[in-house]
């Protein structure tokens, strides 16, 4: 007989490692999804990812326009790489995309981690990157629990229903 029992999710690691705009909602969005739903949720930032825990640079991400092959302009054509270069033109795409997320009521970054950490999630800056690019724990969101060892985010993998997203 076959054990159709589901078990669901009961926690997962969300690993953000890119700065743009949308990688950085792409974490935040699914970090305090996992939380509304009681997900045990733990996020990590690494590399150009840790613009989105910087005080600094968190509410101000960018979209790429150059090398991005899904990038739309409206009414559905491609975007063409060699506009992305026009100076202005990544601003003002980005400038759009946050309209468009403003009219869905999507928080800014620094809003989202507060309500990720309010929902119990847990927030860390990896030591590697932060060493690498000469940051210190004042620069990141206060929301940021700890600066850790990519070693010590796996030892929070523990748990049969846990998931490691990279995004």
């Amino acid at each position: 007989m076959e054990n159709d029992e589901k078990k669901p999710l009961e926690k997962v690691l969300i690993i953000c490692a890119k700065g743009s705009l949308e990688d950085v909602y792409a974490s935040l969005v699914m970090a305090n999804g996992a939380v509304m739903e009681g997900i045990e949720t733990k996020l990590f930032f690494t590399f150009f990812g840790l613009d989105g825990i910087t005080k600094k640079y968190m509410d101000k991400l960018y979209t790429g326009t150059v090398g991005n092959p899904a990038m739309r302009m409206p009414g559905g054509l491609k975007f063409p790489t060699l506009l992305g270069t026009i100076p202005g033109v990544e601003a003002g795409v980005s400038s759009m995309m946050r309209s468009e997320m403003d009219k869905l009521d999507m928080p800014p970054p620094s809003e989202f981690l507060e309500m990720i950490a309010a929902g119990g999630g847990e927030i860390f800056a990896c030591k590697l990157a932060v060493e690498m690019f000469k940051l210190k724990k004042e620069d990141f969101h206060e929301e940021v629990k700890d600066i850790i060892t990519i070693g010590q985010f796996y030892e929070m993998a523990t748990g049969e229903r846990t998931q490691i997203i990279f995004t």
